[in-house]
């Protein structure tokens, strides 16, 4: 119990908490906006880690960050545009289409690799995005480090959070998009269109899922691997569920998560971990985060239309 203490009161701990949160912060919004408009997007695994890898090349091949983060979110939206098509005007399985996006993003990344760098044997690095040190806050106790000493894509996470609730609750396009995913009916009694509503968004979330995983090659390392994404799609995807579709409690969620993982990495370095299996350490921000997940999720108001197909002119 002492251990976990000082674990907590480490200013250390908390930015890497923030840290390990900001890729599920941007795949979690993706996915939210995704099935906000009715659509579960399942290839989010594979989408982050094509966005991972096509940010990586395109600053490995000369070009800047930022310029690796639009290509990556552009990777993205390619494979959400080939998602919604085949889930909206032709109404295929969204689980199927989604498992097949996630496979397809796998193999290609790993084609595109073998292609791109066929002689080498461990991955380059790059130059990733450096912490920025915001004056005077960053020395704030505790709180310094964790929130004001971060790279520009942390930063980026939490301005998005708060532009998608705002988009989402305050503006034209964010009613419109939640009918699409409550009652396309009424989306199309005032003229629009529930088919753009829900491609748009199926692209624009894809989109957010590829940055999230450009986040992991581009500021968390310098350096990209398969595994690195290591299942973090699926936990966006509870991520959502746990936030009741909400942008704020979702992040909320993201935060809880990151603070087990970065819980237990601290804990295998205690005298307790030298007791204890590794692995029941590993499990320890799964297996919390389900108990978390089916407390909240008990009351959380799913999207009427979600997953559910809609044909222009149907009631």
């Amino acid at each position: 119990m002492t251990e976990i203490v000082e674990i907590l009161l480490s200013a250390s701990f908390w930015a890497a908490v923030v840290r390990i949160a900001s890729p599920l912060i941007f795949a979690t919004l993706g996915e939210l906006i995704c099935e906000r408009a009715g659509v579960l997007n399942l290839g989010i695994e594979g989408i982050m880690v094509a966005g991972a890898f096509a940010g990586w090349m395109a600053v490995y091949s000369g070009t800047g960050l930022w310029t690796g983060v639009a290509v990556a979110m552009g990777a993205g939206m390619l494979f959400g545009l080939l998602h919604a098509t085949l889930t909206v005007p032709f109404g295929l399985s969204q689980h199927v289409v989604g498992l097949g996006i996630t496979l397809l993003a796998t193999s290609a990344t790993y084609y595109a690799y073998r292609l791109a760098l066929p002689e080498v044997t461990s991955p380059p690095r790059i130059e990733p995005f450096q912490p920025w040190e915001v004056p005077l806050l960053s020395d704030i106790p505790l709180i310094g480090p964790a929130l004001f000493a971060q790279t520009p894509l942390t930063y980026l996470a939490f301005v998005l959070t708060a532009v998608v609730a705002l988009v989402l609750t305050r503006t034209p396009l964010g009613l419109a998009l939640r009918a699409a995913g409550e009652n396309p009916a009424a989306v199309e009694a005032q003229g629009l269109s529930v088919t753009g509503l829900r491609m748009g968004a199926v692209m624009v979330g894809s989109g957010l899922m590829a940055v999230g995983g450009a986040f992991l090659t581009m500021s968390a390392f310098s350096s990209f691997f398969f595994e690195m994404v290591n299942g973090r799609g699926w936990i966006c995807i509870a991520l959502v569920v746990f936030g009741a579709w909400k942008p704020g409690k979702a992040v909320l969620g993201a935060l809880l998560f990151a603070a087990f993982d970065a819980l237990q990495v601290r804990l295998q370095q205690t005298p307790l971990g030298a007791d204890i299996p590794y692995q029941l350490f590993l499990m320890t921000p799964y297996v919390l985060s389900i108990l978390a997940l089916v407390l909240m999720s008990r009351r959380a108001a799913v999207p009427a239309a979600l997953m559910v197909p809609y044909n222009r002119g149907t009631r």
